[in-house]
């Protein structure tokens, strides 16, 4: 079975102030949820979530992106942190047992609709 990686950025932040040192990004809170609420879904066993510096949409919140060999890397920004753990782990059930890692949108958790995407192709 391929590996699945969820990176998460640690350093997305929603407001323009840097936060302080007793409150961790925006980023590093949804890290901490998604680690947190894992545990609770058995088949993200096959998901190794990786902590990443920086994903380049710093003017956005919370950026994630989901990625394994022969499947499209899927992109999300705009992530509300307190809001999409859950749904993201849930896409992250559906993206791990599609053979092929094409999933319409359609079949999205809710809380991801609204968010910005993006798709994109496998290289292999």
């Amino acid at each position: 079975m391929p590996k699945h990686t969820l990176f998460v950025c640690q350093s997305c932040h929603h407001s323009s102030e840097k936060p302080s040192e007793e409150q961790p990004a925006d980023g590093t809170q949804l890290l901490e949820r998604l680690n947190a609420l894992r545990g609770e879904k058995a088949q993200l066993n096959e998901v190794e979530i990786q902590p990443v510096g920086c994903l380049w949409t710093c003017d956005l919140p919370c950026a994630v992106a989901f990625s394994a060999p022969h499947k499209p890397t899927y992109l999300f920004t705009t992530l509300p942190t307190d809001k999409t753990a859950t749904a993201l782990l849930e896409f992250g059930e559906l993206y791990c047992s599609s053979h092929t890692g094409d999933l319409p949108w359609k079949k999205f958790p809710e809380a991801l609709q609204s968010v910005s995407i993006a798709k994109i192709p496998t290289t292999g």
